[in-house]
């Protein structure tokens, strides 16, 4: 049996990991879902990228957890990504859900669609918070008008610190057991950096026809394939 830690993306909390979790726990694994501080229910607790990272080795230390399946959402990836190498042996596996991953001395930023100038500047205006989506900008993902609702409600706004300070990695990363999960819905191809790390012996790519939010539109869809690389 392993146990999971589950970090979601930007402005959610463990709240988005509920439909996932069932199936885990009946197939009789652990199951972690972690909120970032300044997130959900820790709003307002000041955090950048570094924060995060240990938010995740902190909760993985202090309950002694074991063989880890490391699970990363979108922006989580960055921090899951670097977490999983500072937890050794602890680790079983990390998975990246339709994520970004870290690149050592890059942030979040860096590979922003628009330029990292137009994400700190968005952040600026929004007094240092990235400010969570509204409900058109879920339209395409697979999502259903209830379920857009419930990611509008349960969004909060995601500390800008953590999205423009940069990873910090002292391997490389395609050392690391990974699997990164592609959902199609949001783009038929990995990036361009996910793309080469998939080159890696170590690693390997799953795909599933939804947006970029599978642990709603498809909660056993996706712990389906969690249950996968805990064996």
């Amino acid at each position: 049996m392993v146990d999971f830690v589950l970090v979601a993306g930007a402005w959610l909390g463990s709240w988005a990991w509920d439909d996932v979790l069932p199936p885990l726990r009946a197939a009789g694994h652990g199951t972690h879902p972690l909120t970032l501080s300044g997130l959900a229910e820790k709003r307002g607790v000041p955090a950048g990228q570094q924060t995060h990272v240990q938010d995740i080795v902190g909760e993985i230390e202090r309950r002694d957890l074991r063989d880890v399946v490391l699970v990363g959402h979108s922006y989580s990836g960055i921090t899951v990504g670097q977490a999983a190498e500072r937890i050794g042996d602890r680790l079983t596996r990390v998975v990246f859900v339709d994520s970004e991953v870290p690149v050592d001395g890059g942030s979040f930023a860096s590979g922003w669609w628009q330029g990292p100038a137009a994400l700190e500047a968005l952040i600026a205006d929004n007094g240092g918070y990235w400010p969570p989506l509204g409900p058109s900008d879920f339209d395409g993902q697979g999502l259903t008008d209830e379920q857009v609702a419930r990611l509008v409600e349960g969004s909060t706004p995601h500390p800008g610190a953590t999205v423009t300070e940069p990873a910090v990695l002292t391997r490389p990363l395609g050392e690391l057991p990974a699997t990164y999960i592609k959902c199609l819905l949001d783009g038929p191809e990995p990036n361009d950096t996910v793309a080469k790390l998939l080159t890696s012996e170590h690693w390997r790519l799953a795909t599933m026809d939804t947006g970029h939010w599978p642990m709603i539109s498809q909660p056993a869809e996706l712990a389906g394939l969690l249950l996968a690389e805990a064996t």
